[in-house]
C-alpha cells in the first residue's frame, strides 16, 4: 500500500511490541493451527510482509495484522490506534469490495498462549493484544495486474470496472478541501519529490528536467486544478487505486482503500483513474486508462480537459518515481537493483505527459 507521502524509516515500536514477544505472535499467526476457527483445516499459511502490515493467507481467508509502526503520515504504534484503523479498513472497503471484508479478529493471550477470537465472541478468557482484519480470499488469477501480465484483460472487463467505479464516485461525499488548499497539496508533494529524486547518489538523469517541468506546469495551469476543487469534484475516494487492488470477478471489486489518513483519499476521481491508467500502461496495457476515463466520464457526465488528465498523469508518475527511490533510503532495502530503473521509467513517462499537456493546450 503506497500513499502520497514519503515512506521513511519507522520510529521505534512501543516496548510492548518489542521482540521476542512480537516474534512469538507472528509464529502463532504463521501456524495452521491458529486459523482453524475461521478457515477450517489448512495445510500451510502463506505470509507476506509489507511496510505497514503482515498478511497471512490461510485457505480461502486472508488476515491482515497492522505493524506497530509510526510514520509522518500514519500512527499504528498503539493497540487502540490499530483497532481504530482496522475498523476504518472494514468501513471504507465495504464501498468497493462488499462481501470481501468479513470482520475483526482479536489476537488474545492467556496462560495457554495465543488464540484468535471473532469480535462477536468477546469477551473471552484472555486479553486482547492485537487486532486483525479478516477477508475472503479473492481469486488471484483475476487480479488486474496478473491479467495484464497474461494478456487476458478484455474490454468487457474494463467496462464492468468502469461501471463500478463510476457508481462509487457518483456517491462519494465531496471532500472538505478549498481550491487553494487542493493546489497547495500538489506543491507540497513536489517539494518532497525534489528532496528524494535530486539526491546526487541516485544519479537520476531525467529527474531535474521532469521536476522543473512539472513545477512550471503546476503554476501555469493551476486554474485547471482550482476549477476541479471549486466545482466539487474532489471527493473521498479510494486513495490507492492500483492494478493489484482490482479483482475482475463478476462484479469487479477494489480492495485496500487507504484507511490511515483521510486527507490522502481526498482526490479528483480522474486523478485516481489516471493513476490506475498509468500503472496499467507501465504493466503493458496502455489502452486500459483511456477506456476507463472515457467510460467514467460518460457515466458521470463529467469530461475534464485533456490537459488536466495529462497533468495528473505527469504528477502521479513523479510521485511513483519518488516512492520507488524511497526504498533505497531504508536501512536494508529489498531488491535494491529494481528501484532506479523503475523510477527512470516513471520520470520518462512524466516528461512525455508534460509534453502532452502543452501540445493539447496549443491545439
Amino acid at each position: 500500500m503506497i500513499g502520497r507521502s514519503l515512506p521513511v524509516i519507522p520510529q521505534p515500536a512501543p516496548p510492548a511490541e518489542a521482540a521476542p514477544e512480537y516474534a512469538a505472535r507472528l509464529r502463532f499467526l504463521q501456524s495452521p493451527a491458529a486459523h482453524q476457527g475461521h478457515a477450517g483445516v489448512v495445510a500451510a499459511v502463506e505470509t507476506i510482509e509489507t511496510h505497514m502490515s503482515w498478511v497471512f493467507i490461510a485457505g480461502d481467508h486472508v488476515l491482515k495484522l497492522k505493524k506497530a509502526v509510526r510514520y509522518p503520515f500514519l500512527d499504528f504504534s498503539t493497540l487502540a490506534a490499530r483497532e481504530h484503523f482496522c475498523r476504518e479498513e472494514l468501513r471504507l472497503n465495504s464501498r468497493l469490495a462488499p462481501g470481501v471484508y468479513l470482520g475483526l479478529l482479536a489476537l488474545q493471550q492467556d496462560d495457554g498462549g495465543y488464540t484468535l477470537q471473532p469480535e462477536a465472541q468477546l469477551p473471552a478468557p484472555g486479553h486482547t493484544v492485537d487486532w486483525l482484519v479478516l477477508m475472503r480470499r479473492l481469486p488471484p488469477q483475476r487480479l488486474l495486474d496478473r491479467l495484464i501480465a497474461a494478456g487476458a484483460v478484455t474490454r468487457e472487463d474494463i467496462d464492468a470496472l468502469a461501471r463500478v467505479l463510476a457508481a462509487f464516485y457518483r456517491q462519494a461525499p465531496v471532500a472538505a478541501v478549498s481550491p487553494p488548499d487542493y493546489v497547495a497539496r500538489f506543491r507540497r508533494e513536489m517539494a518532497v519529490n525534489r528532496q528524494v529524486l535530486l539526491q546526487p547518489r541516485f544519479g537520476l538523469g531525467d529527474a531535474a528536467a521532469a521536476l522543473d517541468g512539472l513545477d512550471t506546469a503546476l503554476v501555469r495551469h493551476a486554474g485547471l486544478l482550482l476549477e476541479r476543487a471549486a466545482g466539487g469534484h474532489v471527493v473521498d475516494g479510494h486513495g490507492d487505486l492500483r492494478p493489484e487492488h482490482v479483482c475482475l470477478q463478476p462484479p469487479p471489486v477494489v480492495i485496500d482503500a487507504l484507511e490511515f489518513n483521510p486527507a490522502l483519499r481526498q482526490v479528483d476521481p480522474f486523478d485516481e483513474l489516471c493513476f490506475l491508467g498509468l500503472e496499467c500502461e507501465l504493466a503493458g496495457a496502455p489502452w486500459i486508462g483511456p477506456q476507463l476515463v472515457a467510460a467514467c466520464a460518460a457515466t458521470l457526465g463529467d469530461a475534464p480537459p485533456a490537459a488536466l488528465l495529462h497533468l495528473y498523469t505527469a504528477y502521479r508518475a513523479q510521485l511513483r518515481a519518488r516512492l520507488a527511490m524511497a526504498h533505497l533510503l531504508e536501512p536494508q532495502p529489498r531488491q535494491p537493483h529494481k528501484w532506479a530503473p523503475l523510477a527512470q521509467r516513471y520520470l520518462q513517462r512524466s516528461l512525455a505527459a508534460l509534453a502532452e499537456v502543452e501540445a493539447t493546450l496549443r491545439g
